[in-house]
């Protein structure tokens, strides 16, 4: 059997990461580890998943769970660590 832990494995993300996709889609993590692991490879799939965790900070920090906007934040941090393509362009 196959577990969440090897999904988690297989996608290409963390589980931080996996986690952040699952709260902004709504959906379990191994599903919210499949769509990770498919949105990595799409153009412009890692932008998708960098704001999805955006979104996941912002709501977080809307709600006044600072607990949840920092531990985002080091998610957010690792992500783009990991994929700089996703990190937006500065050029206008």
């Amino acid at each position: 059997m196959i577990t969440l832990e090897d999904c988690i494995a297989l996608c290409g993300l963390t589980e931080a990461q996996v986690l952040a996709i699952a709260e902004h889609e709504h959906v379990p993590e191994v599903i919210a580890a499949g769509l990770g692991e498919t949105l990595l490879r799409q153009a412009h799939g890692p932008e998708r998943v960098r704001q999805m965790i955006v979104d996941d900070v912002r709501a977080a920090h809307a709600r006044g769970d600072l607990r949840h906007v920092r531990e985002l934040l080091v998610c957010l941090k690792q992500f783009l660590d990991q994929h700089p393509e996703a990190v937006p362009s500065t050029a206008g």
